[in-house]
């Protein structure tokens, strides 16, 4: 049975629960980490992410199962809950965030050939690639150009 969603933008007092999304997605999809790494990424994401705001998709009873940040026409996060993956919220998003901004731009760690698979079938193209995360950790960026 497919969830309906509804697309909206966040409330400040969702922030755990944005952050438990986070968490869970990075820890089902991104092994590639060091625990170190790990660890400081949360720390900095914990710092900011619950007071930006942020497009979420909820259930019918309005519970956040995914989310996605945009700042001008470059997607920054998407991110699903492990539990919901596969089943098209973010694939749902992304058609929200290329309504919004046509030309979006998205960067993906190189090491997450699912999301890259994504990006593609979502109709995004490689325009190139960056050998260092915007940290200026030794995570390479593919930098991709939603083209239609």
């Amino acid at each position: 049975m497919a969830i309906m969603i509804t697309i909206r933008l966040s409330r400040p007092d969702e922030g755990d629960r944005v952050i438990e999304i986070w968490r869970g997605a990075v820890d089902a999809t991104h092994d590639f980490l060091t625990p170190e790494d790990r660890l400081a990424i949360d720390e900095m994401v914990c710092g900011f992410l619950p007071r930006v705001p942020l497009w979420l998709a909820v259930d019918s009873n309005d519970y956040p199962l995914a989310f996605m940040m945009i700042d001008d026409r470059h997607m920054e996060a998407l991110f699903i809950d492990p539990a919901h993956r596969g089943a098209g919220i973010g694939a749902a998003l992304v058609r929200h965030g290329l309504t919004l901004h046509p030309n979006m731009t998205t960067d993906v760690n190189e090491q997450n050939d699912q999301a890259i698979g994504f990006y593609e079938h979502m109709g995004f193209r490689r325009t190139s690639r960056s050998p260092i995360d915007g940290q200026g950790r030794p995570y390479p960026l593919i930098h991709l150009e939603y083209s239609n």
